[in-house]
């Protein structure tokens, strides 16, 4: 693991060990921002067809329970860093066939979709240009290993100025949105109306 994400494994794992399996558990405030969050992130895979995805600091599988409510056929990989939430994930969810939960960041077989929920937000003491590095590094790592396309969430350095903390990140949704559109896909989608101090962009190859 690089210096600057072993910070925030020891970040994530207390807060799992301090609130359980709970959104609290994953740095979100409520169960109805994660929802949220979930419904936009998850636009990218409207298909009644089966497709597989991979999920990206997937944290106590959150996201896994929110798709087997909406679709029916799926194959899902669950991948943190922590593996504390890789542990708790495997224990919530023992008789699922179509999932598995790997520690890494990445799977190590190409997936239709990848989803990545609030993996750019807790820089802590990282300086900007190596995190914004970091957050390019990991869009073309999502890009190479999917077929279909992928989604990711970021702070909005459109947030109030009095509610920003140094700790977070905070990105320009119109650059990544000029990169992924540039580099990756013609069709890209920014998703910024959702009342949340947050953006979603979606990139369909």
């Amino acid at each position: 693991m690089s210096n600057l994400l072993s910070p925030v494994e020891r970040y994530y794992t207390s807060k799992l060990e301090k609130f359980g399996a709970l959104p609290a558990g994953v740095d979100w405030n409520s169960v109805e921002g994660q929802s949220k969050r979930f419904e936009q992130l998850s636009k990218l895979m409207s298909t009644d067809a089966e497709f597989s995805v991979a999920d990206l600091g997937c944290g106590y599988g959150a996201l896994l329970d929110y798709l087997s409510q909406r679709f029916n056929r799926f194959s899902y990989v669950g991948l943190d860093i922590s593996q504390a939430m890789i542990d708790a994930a495997a224990r919530l969810h023992p008789q699922v066939s179509n999932a598995q939960f790997l520690v890494g960041t990445k799977p190590d077989h190409k997936v239709d979709f990848a989803v990545a929920s609030g993996i750019f937000n807790v820089k802590l003491a990282a300086d900007e240009a190596p995190w914004r590095a970091y957050v390019v590094e990991t869009l073309e790592r999502m890009n190479d290993f999917t077929t279909r396309g992928f989604s990711f969430n970021c702070l909005t350095a459109y947030s109030d100025a009095d509610r920003m903390r140094q700790d977070l990140h905070y990105a320009d949704p119109c650059e990544l949105f000029d990169l992924c559109k540039r580099r990756f896909a013609r069709n890209v989608a920014l998703l910024h109306d959702y009342d949340l101090y947050e953006f979603t962009i979606i990139v369909r190859k």
